[in-house]
């Protein structure tokens, strides 16, 4: 369950980037609010890895990235933390001038973005409804939602301001623009 931390103050991004409580808990801040992020399951942690060992093959390590945050552009400060990012040659050597793994917005987006759904109606409304509109203001051009509960991948490819989409089950192949020679299906991806 995801908690709201704090009083009804909002918070700044500048307050959120310096905000140390003394623990290890993860935290998002969306719209304003300090949100504590329970830790991931076993199984969307597994399908992660999965991906990024994929990956691998496709992009140099320094580009992929687990628990990098990213800034997106809104009325209200907000912070994601993708599960699996893979950063442009741009984007590293921004993220190399910076103290922190966020990606601010006077940076380029990441290439791509990917999140495993968690469990729950909040879960699977932020990740389908919420993060697809900020991604693709953020002008992120692929964004992935994989989704362990409906066996399903969703590749969304940025066109024109917004995201069209492609959903691949069982032994469809995963078909996307940023990575034309990918050859995984989404059986596999959950397999592995």
């Amino acid at each position: 369950m995801i908690t709201t931390v704090g009083s009804a103050r909002r918070m700044t991004l500048e307050e959120y980037l310096a905000f140390d409580d003394g623990t290890d808990t993860h935290y998002e801040l969306a719209a304003g609010k300090l949100v504590e992020m329970p830790p991931e399951s076993d199984e969307n942690i597994q399908v992660a890895v999965n991906l990024l060992i994929v990956l691998s093959r496709f992009f140099p390590s320094r580009l992929l990235r687990t628990k990098t945050e990213i800034v997106i552009s809104g009325i209200r400060e907000t912070t994601r933390s993708p599960d699996v990012m893979v950063l442009t040659e741009e984007l590293v050597l921004a993220l190399k001038q910076t103290k922190r793994s966020t990606i601010l917005l006077d940076m380029p987006p990441p290439a791509l973005v990917v999140e495993v759904v968690s469990p729950g109606r909040e879960n699977e409304n932020r990740d389908y409804r919420f993060k697809r509109s900020e991604y693709a203001a953020r002008g992120i051009a692929e964004y992935w939602i994989i989704d362990p509960m409906r066996q399903q991948v969703m590749i969304l490819t940025l066109v024109e301001g917004l995201y069209e989409e492609a959903v691949f089950k069982g032994a469809a192949a995963i078909s996307s623009q940023i990575i034309p020679s990918f050859d995984l299906t989404a059986s596999q991806l959950f397999e592995l």
